[in-house]
């Protein structure tokens, strides 16, 4: 599925519904409309996130959500799981494929009974490997984010998808700071993971614009992850790092020109350019020739356009007899290096 479109583009929906499942319709049309070629959600509970508590472990002290509880933000953060099949049913109306990250076995269970396409695991759920098992097992595409992780961490995690039966697996890089500021990202990551895991790779971007993700692609992404907005929208929990439907229409256009210029994976020139290659250099008669007088640097030079000899044979025709006579403006043609015995 992935395969069929690069650079592949999800929409993330996160938390910008803010518990409006009308809002939710609508950031799916958006994606559609805007150029995403995936929409996807997030499948939890406050409970199978976490556990209600006051003790410290469990406050948010710094950041975007700061003066949260971990309990409180997910359960103010979540999509219910009665909107699931709803949303998956109306991206097939529109012709969008909807997927979905699911935090616990038991959101795997419930997005199998919906026949969810593909599987996306968290950064912060990269390294619980009980659940990489159980994702594995439905043998369906995996996207593996990779923020915060070793190598070493990655490694595992992508030895035990293939193991436990994953065939399709990409690795997104990602920085896990919300929002990741430009100075966070490390691009040449996204060729460190590719030669070492010989698989997709791509960028879970939470950065708050679009540089970060376009410079991806020119770094080898075929896979971008973007937050998502309305246009209009002025609150959610993930606002500050989503890009709002005008800017993802542009941001698609930039990632398909970008990945129009990188072209073919081999040295390729382009046919195009057939018709500009008369005016490059080539060797003249600049002054007329007798049969068997010297090639000379007066009577002979390297100049535009390419009607004549390439530019290599000049140094080996100075000082030789010309086989031909030869007159000022005439390109210098095969036929004189075929008479002289030369290599071509």
């Amino acid at each position: 599925m992935i395969k069929n479109k690069i650079p592949f583009l999800i929409a993330e929906i996160s938390a910008n519904h803010c518990g409006n499942y009308n809002l939710a319709k609508k950031l799916v049309k958006c994606a559609k409309k805007n150029g995403a070629d995936a929409v996807k959600l997030q499948t939890y509970t406050a409970n199978t996130m976490t556990i209600k508590s006051k003790k410290s472990y469990f406050q948010i002290k710094k950041g975007l959500w700061k003066g949260y509880g971990l309990w409180e933000l997910y359960d103010e953060a979540h999509t219910p799981l009665e909107w699931h099949e709803k949303l998956f049913n109306y991206g097939k109306k529109l012709g969008i494929t909807v997927f979905s990250t699911p935090f616990d076995e038991t959101a795997v269970d419930f997005l199998e009974k919906l026949k969810c396409p593909i599987y996306k695991v968290a950064s912060f759920e990269m390294t619980d490997i009980p659940l990489i098992k159980k994702i594995a097992l439905t043998k369906k595409p995996m996207i593996i984010s990779t923020g915060m992780a070793t190598l070493e961490e990655i490694d595992l995690t992508f030895k035990t998808a293939k193991k436990y039966g994953a065939r399709d697996i990409t690795l997104l890089y990602c920085v896990s700071n919300y929002p990741s500021k430009v100075s966070d990202f490390n691009l040449n990551n996204i060729k460190v993971l590719k030669d070492k895991f010989k698989c997709k790779v791509g960028l879970s971007d939470h950065s708050n614009d679009e540089k970060v993700s376009t410079a991806a692609i020119a770094a080898g992404a075929e896979v971008i992850e973007k937050h998502i907005a309305l246009d209009n929208q002025k609150k959610g929990l993930d606002i500050k790092f989503s890009l709002k439907g005008k800017q993802l229409k542009k941001f698609r256009k930039k990632i398909d020109m970008v990945s129009k210029l990188l072209g073919k994976k081999k040295f390729h020139r382009n046919i195009s350019e057939n018709k500009s290659r008369i005016f490059r250099r080539s060797i003249f008669v600049t002054e007329s020739i007798k049969k068997g007088e010297k090639f000379t640097k007066k009577n002979i030079r390297r100049i535009r356009p390419g009607h004549g000899l390439p530019p290599k044979y000049y140094e080996k025709l100075l000082g030789k007899k010309s086989p031909f006579n030869l007159f000022k403006g005439d390109p210098l043609k095969k036929k004189i290096i075929k008479k002289m015995g030369f290599q071509t």
